[in-house]
C-alpha cells in the first residue's frame, strides 16, 4: 500500500488541461471540498456557494465541456454527470480529460478508449494512449512501437514507429528508425522522409532539425529544404510566424523569438519564453542568471516584440477572452491585453491563479481553492475549523514567511487546562516545521506542508502532517509524513512503544509479520527484500480502530515511486503484545 496526497501534480495538470478546454456555460457546478475527520470530502457547489452535489468524493475535477466530470472514489476514478449519477463507475486508475468526445482510461490491464457513454471502444489494452487530434490518438504497444487509433478505437495506422507526435492540420512527424524521420498524413501515407538525427513537430510548414546528438538546431521546410541553418541550442515549432529559440552554449538560458527568416524579434537574452495565446508572450528574466533553475520574473510582450509590462510577475497564465491571470510575490489578479491590471476584477492578496468558470471566478491561491463572484465577493472557501465533538475541535492555521515556504498546521482547541493546550499546540508547531525564513530571501527550494485528520475515536486524535520539499532544478522533491497521536485528556503524544507491554519484544514480532507480508503478498512486490532489515523501536506508525499501520520512508525499502510503503497489522494478530490497560490503548478502546 502506498500513500499519496490526493491533490498531487497529476490532478493539478488535469485541472489545467480541463480549464484550457473550457467549461460549458450550462454547467454551473464547481468542485469544492470540506475538511473533516477522515480527510477531505469533495463535491460541487452552485453559483451561490451551496453544495449541489454532496462532498462524498476523494477528489473532484471541474466539469468538462461535455457536461461530465472526473471524480475519485477511494483510489479509483469515475465519471459523473450534472445530476451526480455515475456514467462510469469508479473502476479506473486514471481517466484523462475528453478530447474530440473520447477519453483514454487506464486500469490494471492498460490503456483503453471510452466514449462519453463510458463504452470501451478499443479491442485490447495498450501501454499508452494520448489525446485525440484530427481524429487520431497516439498509442504505444507492448513491443514499444507507436501507431495511431481512429475515433472508433481501431488501429488506423499500425504500430511501427520508434517515436511519434500528435497530428496537426492533418500531418504528423514520426521516427521510422534512428536517423530517419517521416511526415505522414492521417492514413499513414508518407509526404516526405528526412535523414536527420532529429526532426521536430511541424509548424506552419517548417520543422526544427538536428544533424547529430547534442548538435545545433535549424529549420527545414516540409519538402526538406534547409531555410534556417544549424544555429540554435533549442528550437520550438513555428506558430503565428514566429518560433522560440535558445542560443545558450551552457546551462544558462538565452531564449529569444525569431521570424521565418531567422531574424530576432525578441533578442535572445531571456531565461524562458512562454506562449500565452492571443498573440501574447510571457518573457522571463532569470532571478539569478547563474542559477536559472530558480525561475524568472515575467513581462508581457506581443509577437511584434513590443514590451507591454515590466518584469514584475512570478507567473502569467494563457489569455482567454482578453484576460490573463498573473501573480506577484503577494497578489493575484487579471491583466488585459495591454498588460494593465484589468479594472473591475478582484485583486487577491495571495499567490496563485484565477480562472473564470461560468458565473464564478476560481482562485487557486496558497494551495487552497476559493470562489468569488465577478465583483470580487467571496462566495465559498474551505472550512478552517474541524469539529471533533461537542468539546474539541482542530483549527487550521497558516504560516507563510516567504513566497516559497507555506505550511498549514493544526491547533487543537477545547482543553480545559490551557497550559496543556499550549504545550500540545507548541509540539504540533514544532512537528509541522515552522521554519523562520526571511521574507525577501530567494530560496533555492519550495516547501509546502499540510495536515489532515485520518482518525478520531474516544479521546485519541490522530493527525497526519505531510510536507513536500522541492529543490528547484531537481528531478523530483522529497515528501514527508508524520502522525502525531494526541491524547485529549492527558495531552500526551504517544509513540509506538506506548502501545505495547513492557518486555513484549514487539519489535521482533512486528518485524517478522512484515517480512512474511513481503514474502507472500503480491501487493508488496515493489519492495526491495534485501533492503528490509526489520523495524525500529520508534518505527513511523499510525492506528485506526482495528489495526496498526507501520510505514517506511521513500527509498528506504522501495523505489521512490512507491511512496511510503505501508503495512497493515490487525490488532487481532497482536493482542498478546498490546498493553490493554495502558493509557494509549485506553485512549481509543474500552
Amino acid at each position: 500500500m502506498c500513500h499519496q496526497d490526493n491533490m498531487n501534480q497529476d490532478w493539478l495538470g488535469l485541472i489545467k488541461q480541463i480549464q484550457l478546454e473550457g467549461t460549458p456555460r450550462s454547467v454551473q457546478f464547481h468542485p469544492a471540498s470540506i475538511k473533516e475527520v477522515g480527510g477531505e470530502g469533495w463535491g460541487y457547489i452552485n453559483n451561490r456557494g451551496q453544495f449541489a452535489l454532496a462532498p462524498v468524493y476523494t477528489f473532484a475535477l471541474p466539469f468538462q465541456a461535455n457536461g461530465l466530470a472526473i471524480v475519485a472514489v477511494g483510489n479509483k476514478n469515475a465519471l459523473i454527470d450534472e445530476a451526480g449519477h455515475f456514467v462510469v463507475p469508479p473502476i479506473y486508475d486514471n481517466i484523462n480529460p475528453f478530447s474530440e468526445g473520447l477519453s483514454a482510461v487506464h486500469d490494471d490491464s492498460g490503456y483503453k478508449i471510452i466514449n462519453e457513454e463510458g463504452t470501451v471502444l478499443t479491442t485490447k489494452p495498450y501501454e499508452f494512449i494520448g489525446s485525440f487530434h484530427n481524429g487520431r490518438a497516439l498509442f504505444l504497444n507492448k513491443e514499444m512501437k507507436y501507431g495511431y487509433l481512429d475515433r472508433q478505437g481501431m488501429e488506423v495506422i499500425a504500430a511501427q514507429y520508434e517515436q511519434a507526435g500528435d497530428f496537426n492540420a492533418g500531418k504528423a512527424v514520426v521516427q521510422v528508425h534512428a536517423g530517419l524521420y517521416a511526415l505522414i498524413d492521417l492514413n499513414g501515407s508518407v509526404f516526405r522522409q528526412y535523414q536527420h538525427y532529429f526532426v521536430g513537430m511541424p509548424g506552419e510548414g517548417m520543422l526544427a532539425f538536428q544533424e547529430k546528438m547534442l548538435g545545433k538546431y535549424g529549420y527545414i521546410t516540409e519538402q526538406g529544404r534547409v531555410v534556417i541553418p544549424l544555429t540554435y541550442s533549442g528550437a520550438e515549432p513555428f506558430e503565428n510566424g514566429t518560433a522560440v529559440v535558445n542560443i545558450a552554449e551552457d546551462y544558462r538560458n538565452q531564449w529569444g523569438l525569431i521570424n521565418k527568416t531567422g531574424t530576432f524579434i525578441i533578442q535572445p537574452y531571456y531565461n524562458e519564453i512562454r506562449r500565452l495565446g492571443e498573440d501574447k508572450l510571457a518573457v522571463g528574466r532569470a532571478l539569478d542568471k547563474h542559477k536559472p533553475y530558480l525561475g524568472s520574473k515575467f513581462a508581457l510582450y506581443d509577437l511584434s516584440g513590443r514590451k507591454l509590462s515590466d518584469f514584475v510577475y512570478d507567473n502569467i497564465l494563457p489569455f482567454t477572452g482578453g484576460l490573463a491571470s498573473v501573480s506577484t510575490t503577494s497578489e493575484t489578479f487579471f491583466i488585459n491585453s495591454s498588460g494593465q491590471q484589468a479594472p473591475g476584477w478582484p485583486i487577491l492578496h495571495a499567490t496563485g491563479t484565477l480562472t473564470i468558470e461560468g458565473g464564478l471566478i476560481r482562485a487557486d491561491t496558497d494551495k487552497r481553492v476559493y470562489y468569488y463572484d465577478h465583483q470580487g465577493n467571496l462566495i465559498w472557501k474551505q472550512n478552517k475549523r474541524i469539529v471533533l465533538n461537542h468539546v474539541y475541535s482542530v483549527q487550521e492555521e497558516k504560516f507563510k514567511p516567504n513566497k516559497d515556504y507555506l505550511v498549514y498546521y493544526p491547533q487543537v482547541e477545547g482543553f480545559l487546562n490551557r497550559e496543556m493546550q499550549r504545550s500540545v499546540n507548541n509540539q504540533l508547531k514544532k512537528l509541522a516545521n515552522l521554519k523562520e525564513v526571511n521574507e525577501s530571501q530567494q530560496l533555492d527550494y519550495d516547501y509546502f506542508g499540510d495536515f489532515s485528520i485520518p482518525f478520531f475515536q474516544k479521546r485519541l486524535l490522530v493527525l497526519k502532517l505531510s510536507s513536500y520539499l522541492f529543490h528547484f532544478g531537481a528531478a523530483h522533491g522529497m515528501p514527508s509524513e508524520i502522525y502525531p497521536h494526541v491524547d485529549l485528556n492527558s495531552g500526551q503524544l504517544y509513540v509506538l512503544k506506548d502501545l505495547f507491554r513492557q518486555g513484549s519484544r514487539y519489535v521482533e514480532v512486528l518485524s517478522g509479520i512484515i517480512e512474511r507480508q513481503i514474502q507472500t503478498n503480491s501487493d508488496y512486490s515493489y519492495v526491495w527484500p534485501e533492503q528490509y532489515k526489520g523495524i525500529k523501536a520508534d518505527q513511523p506508525f499510525y492506528v485506526t480502530g482495528d489495526a496498526l499501520y507501520l510505514y517506511f520512508l521513500p527509498y528506504e525499502i522501495a523505489p521512490f515511486a512507491a511512496g511510503f510503503p505501508t503495512f497493515t497489522i490487525p490488532f487481532g494478530q497482536i493482542m498478546n503484545l498490546i498493553d490493554t490497560r495502558g493509557a494509549f490503548w485506553q485512549s481509543f478502546h474500552s
